[in-house]
């Protein structure tokens, strides 16, 4: 069974970093693309990041383009979101995502691309 477990959300102040973490378990990691997408009170579920099963190609929100960096270790079946220079509208709550199928999704932006979602962990920005 595929289980997600994010860590590393808190309370920050605008302009601070944060790194996310998201543990996978219940199948070959590496053969698997990730994501990260987020949801703010009030707001529908926004897509964040993606990355595929290498590492190799990465994508982005307009809206964390050259702020956040999404990483992965295989070794360690981890994917981790980079977040610098964070904003008060970067507060939500973040979710990591992985699709039923391997390979990456022809549309890593979309949530309906991924079957399996972690818990969530809560970021707050204040300004």
């Amino acid at each position: 069974q595929v289980q997600l477990v994010e860590s590393g959300g808190g309370l920050v102040q605008a302009g601070d970093s944060l790194r996310l973490s998201c543990a996978a378990s219940g199948r070959t990691f590496s053969n698997y693309a990730m994501a990260w997408f987020r949801q703010a009170p009030g707001k529908e579920r926004e897509f964040v990041a993606a990355i595929s099963t290498s590492g190799g190609s990465t994508y982005y929100a307009d809206s964390v383009k050259g702020r956040f960096t999404i990483s992965r270790d295989n070794a360690k079946n981890m994917v981790y979101l980079q977040m610098n220079s964070l904003k008060a509208e970067d507060t939500a709550v973040y979710y990591c995502a992985t699709p039923f199928f391997d390979g990456m999704p022809k549309r890593p932006n979309v949530g309906s691309s991924y079957e399996y979602w972690g818990q969530g962990t809560q970021v707050t920005v204040s300004s």
